[in-house]
């Protein structure tokens, strides 16, 4: 007996010990995180990014052929290469692109010949590490990257002859092997848009150990006695005779010349795969930490930095370091070296809602440069982004790049020419891009004259897009306020933010598309998507009020209109008309399986809603609805998202609401409050304030706010302003399992709206 005391108090102390040993916040993180997608049923449409924050760089196992946007899908048992990408998007698809593949017995080069059998139980995948069994080579693949270069280890079994192919893919590359080097360099031109004529990533590879067989290709033929080859697809092989044991290769690569990817290499020359995969979980960690959370779910701990690492992999930094230190960039927009930053691949017609707000509060130095590419974007374009990879690309709607400006330097964001970007969007508010129409505003004359993009123009989704530009005007006239522009200048910016209203039929309380003589159009059916939306229908849309909901309150008739409208978006079935596109698209299809009513949660048009009841009295259900969100629609697991990932904005969603508050309105610099999903939750600032936000009785069933203290003072305001959180903030949450249906109930409670500020103006 007292043996058996002794074996289970050694237990007992060893689980309390166990217990105290926290994974880092990156061993949380899983990236194979909404990879089990399709074209027809998105779960993130991701593939497992292995890259360190906004690298230039990512590396991904490639199950999917070459040129397929769907570059890994976790259902895939085959892996044909180990492939650099800069795809932020299956829809958008990649630039820049190349393959390494390890293989046995004999050289292949055609990639359905070459691909490998593997499994997931023997695939280890981190954002710094990734490590892969090939069944059909029996060799083990590793792999840890840098931002501009990466380390690769190949393991081949004993008694067999190695090979390596580099698949410069088609569409114009070129390759050449040099044995007395033990180097490989070469380029891809491979692209899907957005790229100047003279568009190339050249790349380097160097191997550890001298080569036995070399190989190229070149559009189908071998060339067994060339160690060059040019053409639509080149590629190339070495071999290293049948010794077995490990092959170190490192990679880099610039998309400004052959020395300078030669340059990049040396972030691994002369460094081990256990070196740079160790730097590479320091820098996340780094990063990850700026959040750190404490919770006994580790479900919900994964969830949380799955998603925080998605928030930190894109815009995309394409910035290299020449010879002197500077910092430079191949700009994707003139074809030249252009001094200072450059990042790319983002939309922001997504990430304008929370991302970049995330990145303001969080990680605004990184903001700060991106901020300074935007300026060279608009001096090396003439606009500023809405939807890049690498150069303008023609999607999606909106002026929203203004949001993203107006957001940064009225939180305090500073060091780049705010001058140059006031130019920029006052000039893309009054101008269409010559080539690609989503970049400015498409319609803008129209919408300037009547205060609404006509439907019956020639001009796609109308109504979104003045619903999107009403808020861009907003987002203008405030930053033009900050900078103490002249009132003539801005006044049509404060006038043009309140076109919302012309759209809004008020014998039905929602928004609809109109005519240029005035008339609303019809036949209307409010379930249709498309037509006068873009990836959402008027039910969605109708809240695209984000710098005025008071004002959409009065619209509708009052708070308890408003309030009745909002409900009647989940208790609807999920039904829906796709005749404009003349199928169901994928975001159709995932609105109706979450069975959230019309709540489409997998796009963005309508994630903010929630928050909405913030502003009508009725906190609670925001309370009620970020935590079903939360609680249904996010995993980390490959199934984990209810639509597309969309570059870090349906992560951030999470991100944020996870921490209990939300930006509907950026550049307002207030935060509308939810309910934390954690029981203590830290915010490291930049500037070394701390924002601490600590909940009492939080349970699954305890998901409403019944008090709260910010500081020590009881609070009952609907929202955080931005000031109060960069200042450091102290904030205590007491839940319960019923709503209180007394806090956050009057005027005073609600969250910023244009109208009031108006009332104000008015007043003064």
């Amino acid at each position: 007996m007292n043996r058996l005391i002794i074996f289970l108090c050694g237990l007992f102390f060893f689980f309390q010990s166990y217990g105290k040993t926290k994974p880092s916040y990156v061993d949380y993180v899983n990236p194979l995180t909404g990879t089990q997608s399709t074209h027809d049923l998105s779960a993130g449409n991701l593939y497992p990014a292995i890259a360190v924050p906004w690298g230039m760089n990512f590396w991904t196992p490639q199950t999917g052929k070459m040129g397929d946007g769907w570059t890994y899908t976790y259902t895939e048992n085959k892996i044909r290469g180990f492939k650099q990408t800069h795809q932020p998007s299956p829809w958008i698809n990649d630039y820049g692109q190349f393959s390494i593949m390890p293989m046995t017995g004999k050289a292949v080069f055609d990639e359905e010949k070459r691909a490998s059998w593997f499994s997931h139980q023997a695939e280890t995948s981190t954002p710094y590490y990734y490590k892969v069994y090939l069944g059909d080579y029996n060799t083990t693949a590793e792999l840890a990257p840098t931002s501009h270069a990466a380390v690769f280890r190949f393991t081949f079994a004993k008694g067999d002859s190695a090979f390596i192919a580099t698949d410069a893919f088609d569409k114009g590359s070129w390759i050449k092997i040099i044995p007395s080097e033990r180097k490989i360099i070469g380029y891809t031109t491979r692209n899907s848009g957005g790229v100047p004529d003279n568009f190339k990533n050249y790349f380097v590879l160097t191997f550890d150990k001298p080569f036995y067989y070399t190989a190229t290709v070149a559009d189908g033929k071998t060339q067994s006695e060339q160690l060059e080859a040019k053409g639509d697809h080149a590629m190339g092989m070495i071999g290293f005779g049948n010794g077995g044991g490990a092959v170190n290769v490192r990679v880099a690569s610039s998309f400004i010349s052959i020395e300078q990817a030669e340059r990049n290499l040396q972030e691994v020359n002369n460094r081990s795969l256990e070196d740079v995969a160790s730097e590479g979980a320091t820098q996340w960690n780094k990063m990850l930490r700026r959040i750190e959370i404490d919770d006994e779910n580790i479900d919900h701990l994964r969830t949380f930095y799955t998603c925080l690492y998605r928030c930190l992999l894109f815009p995309r930094n394409i910035s290299e370091v020449d010879g002197e230190g500077n910092t430079i960039h191949y700009s994707p927009f003139n074809g030249q070296v252009e001094k200072g930053y450059m990042y790319t691949d983002v939309g922001i017609w997504d990430t304008f809602r929370a991302l970049f707000p995330l990145l303001n509060l969080v990680y605004p130095s990184v903001n700060e440069q991106m901020q300074a590419a935007f300026v060279n974007i608009y001096k090396e374009s003439g606009f500023l982004p809405e939807w890049i990879s690498p150069g303008h690309r023609g999607c999606m709607v909106g002026n929203n790049s203004a949001s993203v400006v107006a957001d940064a330097y009225l939180k305090g964001l500073r060091g780049y020419d705010i001058e140059a970007l006031w130019k920029a969007v006052v000039h893309g508010a009054n101008n269409v891009h010559p080539t690609v129409s989503s970049t400015g505003r498409l319609g803008y004359d129209l919408y300037n004259k009547l205060g609404y993009v006509p439907y019956d123009k020639g001009i796609n989704e109308s109504a979104a897009r003045t619903l999107e530009y009403a808020f861009d005007d907003w987002s203008i006239y405030q930053l033009g306020k900050a900078l103490g522009k002249p009132k003539k200048e801005i006044e049509i910016y404060k006038k043009h933010a309140m076109n919302y209203q012309n759209l809004f039929d008020k014998n039905i309380s929602l928004m609809r598309g109109r005519k240029a003589d005035g008339s609303f159009v019809t036949p209307f059916n409010p379930l249709k998507w498309g037509d006068a939306f873009t990836e959402g229908n008027s039910w969605h849309y109708t809240w695209s009020v984000f710098h005025d909901p008071q004002g959409l309150i009065n619209l509708m008739g009052g708070k308890d209109k408003f309030n009745h409208m909002m409900d009647s978006v989940f208790v609807q079935a999920p039904s829906f008309d796709d005749s404009y596109y003349g199928g169901v698209i994928h975001e159709i299809r995932e609105m109706q399986l979450i069975n959230f009513g019309q709540y489409a949660h997998g796009n963005q048009p309508i994630q903010h809603m929630l928050y909405m009841y913030d502003y009508s009295g009725q906190p609670w259900k925001t309370q009620y609805w970020t935590n079903e969100v939360m609680n249904r629609l996010y995993k980390a697991t490959p199934d984990g998202y209810c639509g597309d990932e969309d570059n870090g904005q349906t992560s951030a969603w999470y991100v944020f609401s996870a921490m209990g508050f939300y930006p509907v309105c950026p550049g307002s610099n207030e935060y509308a409050m939810g309910a934390p999903f954690f029981n203590n939750i830290k915010l490291h600032l930049e500037n070394g304030k701390t924002v601490e936000i600590e909940t009492d009785g939080l349970n699954q069933n305890n998901k409403y706010i019944s008090s709260m203290t910010v500081n020590g003072q009881p609070y009952t305001k609907n929202y955080l302003n931005h000031s109060d959180l960069t200042n450091g903030a102290n904030i205590r949450i007491l839940m319960n399992d019923a709503p209180n249906y007394s806090r956050g109930t009057t005027t005073g409670d609600a969250p910023y709206s244009f109208s009031n500020e108006l009332k104000k103006q008015i007043k003064k």
